[in-house]
């Protein structure tokens, strides 16, 4: 069998394809079969409030573009944009492969991806910015 398998804890929330589900009081695993379809971990969402830093804020647009919340051509614009920004901030080969494998999933619509290469960023900046205070 292909496709995604999710595994859930009791009452993990997710969203698939704009629709919020949650498991029950026991662990499940989901097998989702439809090519491309959006899925998005509640727990890893990013709230607006937080999204504060440049690349919370491309992650933010990434799983707006995913969860089906965002013109996905105005959002993809949007993410093309950013990741050219963060492109022109982030120093070093690690960044910088993060940031060519989302522009490459950007390039092939692949949402999730794109989301998944840009959350890896995420430990980097924070370092960056401790660093730096």
């Amino acid at each position: 069998m292909s496709g995604l398998v999710l595994k859930l804890r009791p009452a993990e929330r997710i969203m698939i394809n704009g629709a919020v589900i949650e498991n029950g009081d026991r662990r499940t695993r989901l097998h989702v079969l439809t090519p491309n379809a959006n899925v998005l971990r509640l727990r890893d969402a990013i709230h607006p409030e937080n999204a504060n830093t440049p690349v919370r804020r491309v992650c933010y647009i990434a799983q707006l573009v995913l969860a089906g919340e965002a013109d996905a051509d105005t959002g993809r614009r949007q993410l093309s944009e950013g990741i050219r920004q963060l492109q022109q901030v982030f120093d070093g080969p690690e960044p910088a492969g993060y940031l060519a494998e989302a522009a490459s999933h950007l390039a092939a619509q692949n949402d999730y991806q794109v989301l998944k290469a840009l959350r890896c960023l995420l430990p980097i900046e924070t370092a960056l910015m401790e660093a730096a205070s």
